[in-house]
C-alpha cells in the first residue's frame, strides 16, 4: 500500500505556466490513494480553469476567501485543519514573498497561516527572479520557519531564458511527498549508496565484453531507498532507465570506474547495496584497433584477467564500513552458491535469484528473490522489481538499523 493512501493533500497553485504540470500532478497524486483538493489563486485560473482540477481530484476547488457557499459548507478554518500537507506547486515568487511576510490576503496565503499541517513550496518562476536577493531572503525565511522547498530544477525556460526556476516534475514531487507522509521512513538520515547494471569491458575499439543485466532491480532499489528517506547515490553502468526522483547518479562504463566510484561513495555511507551486475573478467590487453578476423584460423585466444570484487572491498574494511547487502545472480544451487558468497566475501546481507528462470531473467520485470544472513533465510514470491524493492529496503532497514 502506498504511504499516501487516504491521506490529505492540500495543493495550492499559483499562477505561472508551470501551473499546466499541477494537472498531472493531482492525478499522480489520487493514483496513490491520496484525497486531494485544489485551491487556485486569480492568477492560476488565467493558465488552467478551476474545472480541470475538480475533474482530476473529484473534489471542489477553492478560489474564493470570502466565498458564502464555501463558508456555509466547510469554511477556510475547516480546510485549513483538513489538510495534512499544504503542497504549493508552482510557487511564484510574490507567492513566497508573501508568505514570507506573514501575509494573509486571499484564501492560499490565509490557509497556510490557519493550518498546522506541512507546509511545502514547488518553486517556479524566470531564472532571473528565483536568483535576486529577495527572492534569496523570502527562501531562507521560509526555511528557517520549517518550510520544505522542494527545487527548483534548472533548465530552459517558457520565456527563453536557461537556469534555474523550472519546477520540479510531478514524478519528482510525488516522490517528495511519499517520503515525507511515509508513516514510518525506515532511512530517513541514512545515506545509501546502490550499484546497478552490467558493465562492460573493452576488447577493442568498437567490442567488449558484458552481460544482460538491465539495471531494473537496482533502480527499484534506489527509487524504493529514496522514498523511505534515505540519501541515495546511484552508480550506474550501461544502461537506459531514467533516474529516480530524487536520486544522485553517477554513471560508469567498465569494473574498475565502479569500483572507484563506489569506494569514494561508500566513504560516507550507512547501506551499500551492489545490485550490479560485474563482470568477473575483462580482457588482459585492449586493441588499439578493432581486432581483424584471421582467415586462416578457426579459433583465436583472448586473454582474461579478473576484475576487482567491489562488494568484497567494502565489506572488507576496517573503518568506514557501510551494512553491506550483495545480490547472487545464479543459475543452478542458487541458495548454496549464495551463502557461499555470503560467507567469502563477508556480507552481512545477500539476495539471491534464478536468472534462469522467466520470473527471475535480467531483462524482466519481474523476479523472485531469497533474503540470506547468519541468522536463516527468507523467500519473498514472484512479483514486480518495483513492488520487491519496497518490500527488500524494508527488510535491509530493520536489519542494518534495528535499535
Amino acid at each position: 500500500m502506498s504511504s499516501l493512501a487516504d491521506k490529505h493533500i492540500l495543493l495550492g497553485v499559483t499562477g505561472g505556466i508551470a501551473a499546466y504540470k499541477s494537472a498531472d500532478l493531482v492525478r499522480r497524486l489520487k493514483e496513490r490513494g491520496a484525497r486531494v483538493r485544489v485551491v487556485m489563486t486569480a492568477g492560476a485560473q488565467e493558465f488552467v480553469k478551476p474545472l480541470t482540477f475538480q475533474a482530476l481530484s473529484g473534489e471542489p476547488v477553492h478560489t474564493d476567501l470570502l466565498d458564502l457557499a464555501a463558508e456555509a459548507a466547510m469554511g477556510h478554518i475547516e480546510l485549513a485543519k483538513w489538510a495534512q500537507l499544504i503542497l504549493i506547486a508552482p510557487a511564484s515568487a510574490n507567492l513566497m514573498a508573501k508568505l514570507a511576510a506573514g501575509m494573509a490576503d486571499d484564501l492560499l496565503t490565509t490557509l497556510c497561516l490557519a493550518s498546522e499541517a506541512e507546509l511545502a513550496l514547488a518553486p517556479a518562476m524566470n531564472q532571473a527572479m528565483w536568483r535576486h536577493p529577495a527572492t534569496a531572503a523570502n527562501r531562507q525565511t521560509l526555511l528557517n520557519r520549517n518550510t520544505r522547498i522542494w527545487g527548483p530544477a534548472a533548465g530552459s525556460q517558457a520565456c527563453g531564458d536557461v537556469g534555474p526556476g523550472r519546477m520540479l516534475e510531478p514524478d519528482a514531487l510525488v516522490t517528495e511527498v511519499e517520503t515525507l507522509m511515509a508513516a514510518n521512513p525506515s532511512l530517513t538520515g541514512k545515506t545509501v549508496v546502490i550499484t546497478a547494471g552490467p558493465t562492460r569491458e573493452a576488447l577493442d575499439p568498437v567490442r567488449f565484453l558484458s552481460n544482460h543485466s538491465s539495471g531494473k532491480m537496482g533502480f527499484a532499489l534506489a527509487a524504493a531507498a529514496r522514498r523511505a528517506g534515505a540519501e541515495v547515490t546511484l552508480i550506474a553502468g550501461p544502461v537506459s532507465l531514467a533516474t529516480p526522483p530524487g536520486v544522485k547518479r553517477i554513471d560508469v562504463v567498465d569494473s574498475r570506474e565502479m569500483r572507484d566510484a563506489a569506494e569514494r561513495a561508500a566513504d560516507l555511507c550507512d547501506l551499500f547495496i551492489a545490485a550490479a551486475a560485474v563482470a568477473d573478467f575483462r580482457p588482459a590487453t585492449v586493441a588499439e584497433q578493432k581486432i581483424k578476423k584471421q582467415d586462416d584460423s578457426e579459433e583465436d585466444v583472448v586473454a582474461l584477467v579478473k576484475n576487482p570484487d567491489i562488494v568484497a572491498g567494502i565489506a572488507a574494511r576496517s573503518s568506514r564500513r557501510p551494512f553491506t547487502v550483495g545480490f547472487a545472480a545464479e543459475t543452478e544451487k542458487v541458495l548454496e552458491h549464495a551463502r557461499g558468497k555470503l560467507v567469502r566475501k563477508k556480507l552481512d546481507l545477500i539476495i539471491a535469484n534464478d536468472v534462469s528462470t522467466e520470473d527471475g531473467g535480467f531483462d524482466s520485470d519481474r523476479n523472485a528473490v531469497t533474503v540470506i544472513d547468519s541468522t536463516g533465510s527468507e523467500t519473498l514470491p514472484p512479483a514486480l522489481k518495483t513492488e520487491l524493492a519496497e518490500r527488500l529496503i524494508e527488510i535491509i532497514a530493520a536489519r542494518a538499523f534495528a535499535q
